[in-house]
């Protein structure tokens, strides 16, 4: 193809494409028909000029031009109220209902590393001797201990935040790092059942497991599984990698991608709240009974949460993606 022959054809279309452009919502119904058929005419001399001839400042000139005629033709859509309610009351509890079988192994592997763990910190002297000097093992384990000093050691609404920083990081970490295979993901789920185990074990060994788990359990319940819920997301992404499923590789990671990121602000949430308990609860002068009783009632909440509101979702398709509407056309590659 001659592009100086086929650019002096077609300059006269793309000039009244951009012209109509300009002139934004002042059309008339016969030239926004125009703009309309200009749009698709200049979308398919975009492609053939790619194809056969790719003049770098053609190519960009004319993209520009799609695009911004795609905008004005398709509209642009923005985020409202009512998706925010559509994503907390269908979109984040189905995506963690779905994947369920993901995170409850991580939860049960991980709680059983951790118990294991505790059990050898504190059934084996030596391996305590390991971590630290009698002195600092007893300088945390004894009443007024760092154990029981550091949910106390800020005030409580700078710590909650501190916390929940640190804990939406995590989160975030098992679900961007999911996708190299899983393995980061179970790195950090090791280091923290390894923290819990020898908090554990330590406790433990100094007789005092009971003021530790009234120390753990408020806001370590929900914690916990909203960690569990972006490993198990996280590994699920990972194996995407594997097993894309009937969708290209490609298009699957970017299905899971979506949804993974949907999870993140959903978990932010939910961390939130675990914060909010570990700044003003766990430290409070409330009795031991009555905050792990806050912690259970906040678990029981959020798994009611995603197994009433999230099955009842997905059971209606719902996947925690975008609209349907918002999604790029897919056509599965296998059977």
């Amino acid at each position: 193809m001659d592009l100086d022959v086929f650019v002096t054809a077609h300059r006269a279309e793309w000039d009244r494409l951009e012209h109509l452009l300009r002139r934004g919502r002042r059309l008339t119904g016969a030239e926004a028909d125009e703009l309309v058929a200009l749009y698709q005419r200049t979308a398919t001399h975009l492609s053939l000029i790619r194809s056969t001839t790719p003049d770098p400042a053609l190519v960009g000139r004319l993209t520009r031009l799609v695009a911004r005629a795609r905008a004005t033709v398709t509209g642009t859509r923005r985020a409202t109220w009512r998706d925010a309610s559509r994503f907390l009351t269908a979109g984040f509890p189905a995506a963690v209902y779905r994947s369920r079988h993901w995170w409850i192994p991580a939860a049960v592997l991980s709680i059983t590393t951790a118990a294991v763990i505790g059990w050898w910190v504190g059934t084996h002297p030596e391996v305590r001797s390991a971590i630290a000097g009698p002195e600092a093992l007893r300088e945390m384990t004894r009443p007024g201990g760092d154990y029981e000093t550091y949910y106390s050691s800020n005030p409580a609404a700078s710590f909650a935040a501190q916390v929940w920083t640190n804990n939406a990081q995590a989160a975030a970490s098992c679900l961007t790092l999911g996708a190299f295979l899983g393995i980061p993901v179970l790195w950090i789920l090791l280091l923290n059942m390894a923290n819990l185990g020898v908090g554990i074990g330590l406790m433990s060994s100094a007789g005092r497991l009971d003021v530790f788990l009234g120390l753990v359990l408020p806001h370590g319940l929900l914690e916990l599984t909203a960690v569990f819920v972006a490993a198990g997301t996280g590994l699920r992404l990972g194996w995407t990698v594997v097993d894309p499923g009937p969708l290209t590789r490609r298009a699957a990671l970017a299905e899971q991608g979506r949804a993974a990121l949907g999870m993140a602000i959903g978990l932010a949430l939910v961390l939130f709240v675990s914060g909010l308990i570990e700044g003003f609860v766990t430290p409070s002068g409330l009795p031991t009974w009555a905050r792990i009783a806050i912690g259970i009632a906040a678990e029981l909440g959020f798994l009611t949460y995603v197994y009433v509101l999230g099955r009842r979702a997905a059971r209606d398709g719902e996947y925690g993606d975008l609209d349907e509407s918002d999604r790029n056309a897919r056509v599965p590659v296998a059977a």
